[in-house]
């Protein structure tokens, strides 16, 4: 068999699996409808499409393709020594907040990537695909991670991020985080409450404490 042979025979090959794929995802989206996707998906289905320019069949392709791929996975319990050992991370980085938010959000960012990976989501080291499983699973929560991982990986500059300061300093007397860096431990906040109700989910419900310092600050 000659080398040009082989390779067209890999290259069709090739060309085959990608056509069953589109196909398995058509068919999916036909027998399941954009319905059936948007009760699934709710405000993830409206991003998808935001992320396809207004292309809803774009976006529906997009999304029956994460289901076929990742609706059977199979999600572990944690057993409860491990599950405690991550409420007393959150919490802890919850208390760091305070003093240094940035270093709060790159540990709920890795809190949440190893506890999705303790479950039986992929891998942290593949956060793409990671996040496209747990959209499948924890649609209605999953921004949170996607949140606080854009934040936690930009750089310092890019978010108007002065030098590290408490989250308290410069701030009015009811803490209203509008002046020197606020803006910024504001945005970062926000990210870290909508991040902890998928880490709930993942973890347990009573993750969060109540009466920490840092949950009076998220």
């Amino acid at each position: 068999m000659s080398t040009g042979l082989i390779i067209a025979l890999i290259v069709i090959g090739a060309v085959l699996v990608v056509a069953v794929a589109a196909l398995m995802a058509l068919r999916y989206g036909r027998s399941h409808g954009g319905g059936d996707l948007r009760k699934r998906f709710g405000p993830e289905y409206d991003r998808a499409v935001t992320r396809h320019d207004g292309d809803t069949k774009a976006a529906e392709r997009d999304l029956a393709r994460r289901v076929a791929r990742h609706g059977d996975l199979r999600v572990e319990p944690l057993d409860p020594e491990r599950q405690e050992r991550f409420q007393a991370r959150w919490a802890a980085a919850q208390e760091r907040f305070v003093d240094a938010p940035r270093e709060a959000l790159s540990e709920a960012d890795h809190l949440l990537g190893e506890a999705a990976e303790a479950r039986g989501f992929p891998d942290s080291g593949h956060y793409d695909e990671q996040l496209a499983a747990l959209s499948v699973h924890h649609a209605r929560h999953v921004q949170g991670y996607r949140h606080v991982h854009r934040l936690a990986h930009a750089p310092e500059h890019a978010a108007g991020h002065a030098p590290e300061q408490p989250a308290t300093a410069g701030h009015g007397p009811a803490g209203d985080g509008v002046s020197g860096n606020g803006a910024a431990t504001e945005e970062m906040r926000t990210a870290m409450i909508e991040a902890r109700e998928l880490f709930q989910d993942l973890v347990g419900a009573g993750a969060v404490g109540s009466g920490t310092k840092g949950s009076r600050v998220i």
